[in-house]
């Protein structure tokens, strides 16, 4: 397909571009993609951000151009080029320029609203007619984890889920944008080696667009294990406690002085964070060289050096507290949070 493409590019690039918007959106087609993605692929396709708009089932997303979906927050200007979500419908997608269509926008906007129904006929209670969906259906997720769909439509995407209305459930918040739903008791061993994880508070069905939302908070705080990002990889938002408050806290803008001070010892040696967070995460030194392989010794002396460069000690309970702050607020800068 990729020679295709390329043969048809050298021809005639219209008639190469459209065919990478067929396969772009069988690709969706064949994951079960769900809204969000269909929405993106619109507006990196078009390089135009793009919205969708269904009064009937409480849509109104916007992407950007570089495929970041979020809540909209405004009226559409009619002026826009558009397409309906079914055929002779009213307009429901929407190119944020004004201008009329190309024929790859046209295509792409007839394309997204083919996918977008099949999106709807599977997850939306009132065009439900066929079979049932597979239990790890990303639309139907989607669905569920959206605190601004109809009640309706997410009791009915539990169901194809086979999620018991009663159940208690945690959504997962995956480093690469992956929204996962589980059942009951959940141990971080379960996802050792899948990179960073955040998992939300137990909550019934009906409460999951808050257990996602805290799950997408605690994913701010989920290391991603290397020297410059050590610590835990999977991070759960009820053990978090009063610290989910320093992610709406800080200023991206101003990193304080404390992280300033980390960011400064760090570059005496890629030892130096991991030896901080290791000697600050256990109760006594011996322990702490041990799961860093070191003789107390020279932890000990890591740590003076340590704190030379931080400015403050970490060997009492405050020092302590505030160099685990001061870890805490790097990894939140490190992570920034991820458009709604």
């Amino acid at each position: 397909m990729h020679q295709v493409v390329a043969r048809l590019d050298a021809l005639d690039p219209e008639a190469g571009a459209a065919v990478r918007v067929i396969r772009r959106f069988d690709e969706l087609l064949e994951g079960r993609a769900g809204l969000e993605p269909i929405l993106a692929a619109v507006a990196v396709l078009t390089g135009s951000p793009a919205r969708l708009v269904d009064a009937r089932f409480a849509i109104d997303l916007r992407a950007d151009v570089g495929g970041q979906v979020r809540r909209n927050t405004g009226p559409a200007d009619p002026r826009w080029p558009h397409g309906p979500l079914e055929p002779g419908g009213r307009p429901a997608f929407w190119l944020e320029r004004l201008g009329g269509h190309t024929l790859v926008d046209a295509m792409v906007l007839d394309r997204a609203a083919f996918a977008a129904r099949e999106v709807l006929h599977r997850t939306r209670s009132s065009t439900r007619t066929g079979p049932g969906s597979p239990a790890n259906d990303p639309a139907a997720v989607e669905v569920l984890l959206d605190g601004g769909a109809d009640e309706a439509d997410r009791l009915f995407a539990a169901r194809l889920l086979h999620l018991p209305e009663q159940a208690d459930v945690r959504a997962v918040a995956t480093a690469d944008g992956a929204r996962q739903i589980v059942v009951g008791r959940t141990l971080a061993d379960r996802w050792d080696g899948a990179g960073r994880i955040g998992v939300g508070p137990a909550v019934p069905v009906l409460d999951l667009p808050k257990s996602w939302s805290q799950a997408r908070t605690a994913l701010r705080f989920a290391a991603a294990g290397t020297d410059d990002d050590p610590g835990p990889s999977v991070v759960f938002a009820d053990e978090l406690g009063s610290l989910m408050l320093l992610a709406d806290a800080l200023d991206p803008a101003g990193p304080p002085a404390d992280v300033r001070a980390l960011e400064k010892a760090a570059r005496s040696g890629p030892w130096v964070l991991r030896t901080l967070v290791e000697f600050t995460s256990h109760a006594s030194l011996r322990l702490a060289a041990a799961a860093l392989y070191l003789h107390h010794s020279t932890l000990k002396d890591r740590i003076t050096a340590i704190e030379h460069d931080l400015g403050f000690t970490v060997g009492d309970p405050p020092g302590r507290l505030r160099a685990q702050l001061a870890l805490a607020l790097r990894r939140l800068l490190l992570h920034p949070a991820a458009a709604d």
